[in-house]
């Protein structure tokens, strides 16, 4: 089998409960036959037009040998460094697909104005003169990815390089990107306008970075496709059933969802499930919130009432390993595999908790307070304090009544309730500092409760949904740095530094106005002030 998962103790009890009703309900037959009322009457409309990535295998065969045509041709005129510019669905598959392929991609989902140049300047043999650049955006509107694009058009002509030479385009026909592409005569790959951007792995979205960076992507779509037989009846030993009843079945539900990769060999996979699951859940005020672990995390040495652990582990480890879990999700199984029953088992999931899994009413909250703020420029607030070079603002004065960076960690875990959670959301340059995403696991220890830790902005389009739309029981930590280093956007009036401000600032409007507790550091000398930080939360 491509895909195997193992379940015991609390969760296979549950399992063994909710799977008869899944079973009977017709649900694994009914999404493979494209049926847009399993989600309910107010969903029919969207869920119509959102289920094309059932057929996304064979659709995107076709893509195999177009997209090698044209690596071995850019490989004739010297170009083999591939960079991706996309967000959230965009980037997080074939980020994936390629660090478990082993294969160089160098991601662009940052506004962070260091994090572009980088992109941009390349290293030492592998320049500019040797980048193709993947333009990825589904809607063709997504800021990040048009801010990237024109800073890295604008290198080029400085160069005396054709960018028509260099970008690729993957968009959904007819979106303002498509036609812009076609204007520049740039190389454009069309998505499949019936998948959401979390659901389209298996498009053209995941697979033509990956395949131009050298992935084997054909390989990727026939471990997919052995996989969807199983997933397209109706019957208890239906491993996406089987997934759906484990994080979305039981009374009381257990809605945090553990994301352990424990000797796996694929690289990165709890990224991009974090994105499907909390984006397509959290809403309505309920939701499934993925929390990316290590393999001895606190949420693991501390089991929690309100987490579930899913551990992906390899064949060669899972048999030894199998009765050392228990009350754990084990699951083993090819890289394409994981995607089809992931995606399955999410839009199950949905259907479980009552929502809508393929829209996303709370991501557009933040754009818009970041759009009004670039547009006012106001002068940012005064800090509540500075403590050693990093100034701390919060979203209440009591947050910052004990005046230190420890008083405030204190008053912040109060705020967290007892099935509650903790963001940790890093505004920075993550290629200087990931040593960064250290703190989420000291902060899991010092307040008790799961703790999640995103990249900003990329984290706005995959948890940022489940931030506004899912319970009201998350507190938020910012992290913010200032500096010398930033770039203009070529025809926009403000820089990459104004931009991935007000992305932060917005966010923390949105959330404020939902009444989320909201506390905002922002390093002035982030090497140092990251010591100062792990030191607080200690």
């Amino acid at each position: 089998m491509s895909f195997e998962i193992h379940v015991s103790g609390h969760v296979a009890s549950v399992v063994e409960a909710t799977l008869p009703g899944l079973v009977s309900d017709l649900i694994a037959s009914g999404i493979t036959a494209g049926d847009a009322d399993l989600w309910g009457p107010d969903a029919e409309a969207e869920a119509a037009r959102r289920l094309g990535w059932v057929q996304a295998v064979s659709v995107s065969r076709p893509l195999v040998a177009e997209i090698a045509s044209l690596r071995e041709r850019l490989h004739a005129d010297g170009v083999s460094r591939v960079v991706l510019a996309g967000m959230g669905g965009s980037s997080l598959a074939p980020e994936v697909i390629t660090a478990t392929a082993g294969v160089p991609l160098v991601i662009v989902d940052s506004t962070a104005p260091a994090q572009v140049l980088a992109a941009i300047d390349g290293e030492p043999g592998l320049g500019l003169e040797r980048t193709v650049l993947v333009v990825s955006s589904k809607s063709g509107s997504t800021a990040e990815t048009d801010a990237v694009l024109r800073a890295f058009e604008a290198a080029w002509r400085d160069l005396g390089i054709d960018p028509a030479e260099r970008i690729v385009v993957v968009t959904d026909p007819g979106s303002a990107l498509d036609a812009a592409a076609s204007r520049a005569g740039y190389r454009v790959f069309h998505g499949d306008p019936t998948v959401g951007g979390r659901y389209s792995a298996l498009t053209a979205f995941g697979i033509v970075p990956a395949g131009l960076a050298g992935a084997d992507i054909a390989e990727l779509l026939d471990e997919a496709e052995a996989t969807l037989l199983e997933v397209a009846i109706d019957d208890a030993n239906n491993p996406a059933l089987v997934l759906a009843a484990a994080i979305a079945g039981g009374d009381p539900r257990r809605d945090k969802l553990g994301l352990v990769s424990d000797g796996t060999h694929i690289l990165g996979l709890p990224d991009w499930i974090e994105q499907l699951v909390a984006e397509s859940t959290g809403k309505d005020g309920t939701g499934i919130l993925p929390v990316v672990l290590l393999p001895v995390s606190p949420e693991t040495d501390t089991p929690q009432t309100d987490v579930q652990i899913v551990r992906f582990v390899d064949d060669a480890v899972r048999f030894q390993i199998i009765e050392r879990y228990p009350d754990e999700v084990l699951i083993s199984g090819s890289l394409g595999a994981q995607f089809v029953v992931w995606e399955y088992a999410t839009a199950i999931a949905g259907r479980m908790l009552g929502i809508n899994p393929f829209d996303q009413p709370d991501v557009d909250a933040a754009k818009t307070a970041a759009r009004g703020l670039l547009e006012a420029r106001p002068e940012p607030s005064a800090p509540a304090f500075v403590q050693d070079g990093i100034a701390v603002r919060v979203s209440d004065p009591a947050l910052a009544t004990g005046g230190t960076i420890e008083a405030v960690f204190d008053a912040l875990w109060r705020n967290v309730a007892d099935t509650g959670y903790v963001a940790v959301q890093a505004y920075v340059d993550r290629l200087a500092m990931p040593q960064l995403a250290g703190l989420r696991e000291l902060i899991a220890a010092d307040c008790g409760r799961p703790t999640t830790f995103g990249w900003g902005p990329r984290f706005l389009h995959s948890t940022g949904q489940y931030h506004k739309g899912g319970p009201r029981n998350g507190v938020f930590l910012q992290i913010l740095q200032s500096g010398d280093v930033d770039l203009e956007i070529p025809g926009r009036p403000f820089t990459f530094g104004q931009l991935i401000a007000a992305q932060a600032a917005g966010d923390a409007a949105a959330l404020t106005a939902l009444g989320r507790p909201v506390v905002t550091l922002t390093l002035s000398d982030p090497q140092a002030d990251v010591l100062a930080l792990f030191e607080a939360a200690q």
